[in-house]
């Protein structure tokens, strides 16, 4: 799964940006700190391979904080200035709020956020809040009980979900994105509900097309909604009007409602791809550097950071790793999807 050969070595001076061979910077670097889940989400742990005798990653195999933070302060000097925790569930790996802040403290992280189901947000937010996280970003794909508890693999918690955006509103975790995949047949009558529910709440809601991320979810073409027909559904009933991107890399297509009661957005990975402005690195939980979502291999920064390397070492094999990408899976999807050798990486191990 990881690729432990050298990367190649093209050292940068300090504080100087990392861009790949397509020009592309690295600016932002999502961090896998846990790889266990509490939600079973068919299109990313099916409970029929991931059951309750699945053998996860030791504590042992996973990076500490202590590495976390030695890493990521390295990434900063490649050039990232944003970073998200994400999993698995973020929130089941004990003492997060610590971790925050830590990574909060790095000069240079411009934005510190995390990705989370939510269920345990209520508990966690005013502490996360007060240790540096600037944000959080919510799974949500229905409100519906019945829809939520199928699409999360038999959990019965929505209103959990929801106490936890209502605490992260309170503490000020804000601008709180929900983030809902819509899968034809499953959920996409639901889409009008969750946008009626969050207007107006300052919650930006965004859809996005169900992906063929990883080998285990039973991708199918046919179960993708393209979000122009989920905006033409939604304009129907509330006019949209078109907001342009607030960053280069920005993956989500922006519109405001004409009414001003807030904001949507799509991310349409199948139908509109979007990697030639793709500036996201992810590190998964053991300590494996993926330059795509859709990544068959990574490079392993956990074995020499064990073996005593120095930050210059490890320094050069963040920058060639990301100097070597070419990748760019979603706009070649058609044709790498038929070689039975692309066995791509599970979203669990290293985040959405």
């Amino acid at each position: 799964m990881t690729d432990k050969s050298k990367a190649p070595v093209m050292p940068l001076p300090r504080g100087v940006g990392t861009s790949d061979v397509h020009g592309r910077p690295l600016q932002d670097l999502r961090i896998s700190v846990m790889d266990r889940c509490n939600f079973r989400c068919p299109y990313c742990m099916p409970r029929e391979t991931f059951h309750e005798n699945y053998r996860f990653l030791p504590a042992a195999a996973r990076l500490s904080f202590e590495e976390i933070v030695r890493l990521t302060r390295l990434f900063v000097k490649a050039g990232v200035r944003k970073v998200r925790l994400t999993g698995g569930e973020p929130l089941l790996r004990s003492g997060i709020a610590d971790l925050v802040g830590e990574l909060s403290s790095i000069p240079g992280v411009d934005d510190l956020a995390l990705t989370t189901n939510g269920v345990l947000l209520a508990q966690h937010a005013a502490r996360l809040k007060a240790n540096g996280l600037r944000r959080v970003t919510v799974s949500l794909d229905s409100l519906d009980p019945e829809v939520f508890r199928r699409s999360s693999g038999g959990f019965d918690g929505v209103e959990r979900v929801l106490d936890g955006i209502a605490a992260a509103r309170e503490a000020g975790l804000e601008p709180i994105k929900v983030n809902a995949v819509v899968q034809r047949g499953l959920n996409e009558d639901c889409v009008l509900g969750l946008v009626e529910h969050f207007r107006g709440t300052g919650v930006v809601v965004r859809f996005i097309e169900y992906m063929d991320v990883g080998n285990r979810n039973d991708w199918m073409p046919d179960r993708v909604v393209p979000s122009r027909e989920l905006k033409q559904r939604i304009e129907a009933r509330w006019p949209l009007v078109a907001t342009a991107a607030s960053y280069r890399g920005e993956v989500a297509e922006r519109y405001t409602f004409a009414d001003g009661q807030g904001e949507v957005g799509f991310i349409s990975s199948v139908s509109q791809p979007f990697c030639g402005d793709c500036t996201r690195a992810r590190l998964s939980s053991e300590g494996v550097l993926y330059t795509c979502l859709f990544a068959t291999r990574g490079t392993d920064l956990r074995e020499p950071l064990r073996a005593a390397a120095s930050d210059e070492e490890l320094l050069a094999r963040i920058r060639g790793t990301w100097q070597a990408r070419d990748d760019r899976y979603s706009e070649q999807r058609k044709a790498l999807s038929r070689k039975r050798s692309h066995k791509k990486i599970e979203m669990y191990y290293i985040g959405g």
